[in-house]
């Protein structure tokens, strides 16, 4: 199109200030979904953690499998089921904390209680004495 054939309307001519030809602006929304509600947490450096631990009956494994479920439903706006999700995650992740504290709190509790035994019963070595520990040593040697 030339310039010398558009015709502008008699109070807006190019270079000045028309606002007889503007329109009215409108307005934008925008949805934040669920702005109100927090996202569930997904727990899934925690299950790391207790997957590479390795405890007892794979309980980090299975935490990890549910963090990660529940970080998908949470990026496919599933909140409910993300939430079921973390929640499963957090007590997998619960039964694997304790798990992975209680067996070595269980081995040294069972090591003081041996020494314990041994230092104090009759007719046993002095363990505790001068030659405690080659005593000690001639249990494990054939």
């Amino acid at each position: 199109m030339d310039n010398h054939s558009y015709n502008f309307p008699s109070d807006c001519t190019p270079l000045t200030n028309c606002k007889s030809a503007r329109k009215p602006a409108g307005s934008t929304v925008v949805n934040m979904g669920n702005a109100g509600k927090n996202a569930p947490r997904d727990y899934l450096v925690w299950s790391l953690c207790n997957t590479l631990y390795v405890n007892f009956c794979c309980l980090g494994f299975m935490a990890l499998v549910y963090s990660i479920k529940a970080r998908d439903q949470k990026t496919q706006g599933n909140l409910q089921l993300a939430q079921e999700c973390s929640d499963k995650a957090k007590w997998y992740n619960i039964l694997a904390a304790g798990w992975n504290l209680l067996i070595p709190l269980l081995a040294i509790v069972l090591l003081v209680l041996l020494l314990i035994h041994l230092g104090t019963s009759e007719g046993s070595f002095d363990f505790f004495g001068e030659d405690g520990f080659q005593n000690f040593m001639k249990l494990f040697s054939w």
